[in-house]
């Protein structure tokens, strides 16, 4: 690759990453969410009985310290509560509230917004192409880190 091209698709790619994050913040702020708590969310509403910590983690591709510390800082809009694992009471489940079942058409509304925002007036098949190319470089990248769980970002 030569170095014009380089700088070209560091600077797309660096601006993309920017002004993709700052669009979905104002998107989900009217939500009263913030990045990271739309796909914990819609993960959780997946799940109609609710799952534990530890799935939920997986599930995001982080460590289960990590989906504790999100789901702390989500916890005071109502979306979910926390149910005893009848079967290991260390456990606690997960389970998302009406309140947060409501909440999640408004999250798919927010993503299909930004999304056709993102591809503007390009026809079906640039669509195509250009959702082909960032998976392979997402692919890619996610190899060279070695973090093959994180798909929903």
């Amino acid at each position: 690759m030569e170095a014009s091209e380089v700088l070209r698709v560091n600077r797309a790619l660096n601006k993309m990453s920017m002004l993709y994050r700052a669009a979905k913040s104002r998107k989900l702020a009217a939500l009263g969410l913030h990045p990271g708590q739309d796909v914990l969310l819609w993960h959780l509403a997946q799940e109609r009985e609710g799952m534990t910590v530890s799935a939920l983690a997986e599930r995001l591709g982080v460590e289960p310290p990590t989906a504790t510390r999100s789901l702390a800082r989500l916890e005071s809009g109502g979306w979910f509560r926390r149910e005893p694992v009848a079967t290991d009471r260390r456990q606690v489940r997960i389970v998302v509230t009406d309140t947060g079942h409501k909440l999640v058409p408004s999250i798919e509304r927010a993503w299909a917004e930004l999304a056709e925002q993102a591809m503007g007036d390009m026809t079906a098949q640039q669509r195509e192409i250009t959702i082909n190319a960032l998976e392979q470089a997402n692919d890619r990248l996610r190899r060279l880190v070695g973090e093959a769980a994180l798909t929903d970002e």
